[in-house]
């Protein structure tokens, strides 16, 4: 767990540019950003390496310095809960991103009665056979996280006497008007700022969407039967 003051340096390296790239800066320049002194910042800068917090080369005149993704994730975090902290409505979320091309898998995974069934039963809808992929905003995915307080339905893993299918959470959303569904299985290799939507109808017909095109979806702030 980093302390207080890492985090406060992770800030000011991400606002000197080290969040996308890689900054050269001496420990000297540095510490006019964090009110310490240099033999400070310099100790502060090893244990963010140390930390695997940030990637840091010592060269001539200072040292070349990007955060790393584990760095950029605490920072993520924090952007969560500065958003629950301002936000005037905090059992509202919206993630928005770009429609983008699936892989197939889902169209492949709704199609199984073990999971249909749970769906029609728990969610209230026959599914569309697909999913409508959305990569998430920079922000979105930030806020991401924030789908584990929402409301959620669990969709239990089975065996069809021939393989085992793992379980999975969905989360009631609107998708315009449309009643539809954000999918997390419990084990996916997407990354996470890729999310699954099944809805009863095929949302890019319905919503007329094409690859490129944003999106929003609004989580539903009330609970839903089957409720965990």
């Amino acid at each position: 767990m980093p302390t207080v003051t890492e985090i406060e340096y992770l800030k000011k390296l991400a606002l000197i540019g080290a969040l996308n790239k890689t900054v050269k800066v001496s420990s000297s320049e540095f510490r006019k950003h964090t009110g310490d002194s240099s033999k400070t910042t310099a100790r502060k800068l090893k244990q963010l390496e140390q930390g695997l917090l940030i990637d840091r080369e010592i060269v001539p005149g200072g040292q070349l310095i990007k955060m790393t993704e584990k760095g950029i994730e605490i920072l993520k975090n924090e952007y969560v809960e500065y958003s629950r902290i301002f936000s005037s409505e905090p059992d509202n979320l919206e993630l928005e991103g770009n429609v983008v091309k699936g892989l197939g898998e889902g169209q492949y995974y709704v199609n199984i009665p073990g999971y249909r069934k749970q769906f029609e039963d728990k969610l209230h809808f026959v599914p569309f056979p697909g999913t409508l992929n959305v990569q998430l905003s920079e922000r979105s995915s930030a806020l991401r996280n924030r789908l584990q307080e929402m409301p959620s339905v669990h969709i239990d893993g089975f065996n069809d006497g021939e393989r085992t299918f793992g379980g999975g959470i969905c989360y009631p959303v609107r998708v315009g008007d449309i009643e539809a569904a954000v999918v997390v299985p419990d084990r996916t290799h997407y990354p996470t700022d890729l999310i699954e939507i099944i809805a009863p109808v095929k949302l890019r017909d319905a919503l007329k969407l094409k690859d490129g095109d944003r999106i929003v979806t609004q989580l539903k702030k009330q609970g839903t039967e089957g409720q965990e």
